[in-house]
């Protein structure tokens, strides 16, 4: 089961992207869903929310020079992940060894379920858990 306690924020300026992201994101059982279309409310949301986010997923082009959604990301302690999409170049400044699992790039203009899933392996990990010892128990069954 999903975590449905998750505090998920999508931010995007086109609507249609952030309504696609919001559904792939309930098919997979999350609701818990901000949607943003600017990065002001971007900013004031989780700068001044009571809680951290557990994921943001952003368009990377959503702050144009007005800030480094890169570093926002990485070093925010009210983001605990983020996934920045339309990412022009993963090669953006060095991140930490240790924060940098909380940042995922991905050039594609707008993720798709798949990649969804796969951000969602390390954002909600004890939804997959079952699903991995169930394929490890398999597989050590097929070589006995």
């Amino acid at each position: 089961m999903p975590n449905k306690a998750l505090r998920i924020l999508i931010a995007d300026t086109q609507h249609t992207h952030r309504i696609v992201l919001e559904r792939l994101f309930n098919q997979q059982g999350y609701f818990r869903i901000v949607p943003v279309s600017h990065l002001q409310e971007l900013l004031t949301l989780v700068e001044y929310g009571s809680e951290p986010f557990d994921l943001i997923v952003v368009n990377a082009q959503l702050a144009g020079e007005a800030l480094d959604l890169h570093d926002f990301v990485v070093y925010n302690p009210q983001v605990r992940h983020g996934m920045l999409y339309n990412a022009q170049s993963a090669s953006q400044s060095p991140v930490p060894v240790a924060r940098r699992s909380n940042l995922h790039l991905s050039p594609a203009p707008l993720p798709d379920l798949a990649s969804l899933r796969r951000l969602m392996e390390r954002v909600d990990p004890q939804v997959h858990e079952p699903l991995q010892a169930w394929a490890r128990a398999l597989r050590q069954g097929h070589r006995h």
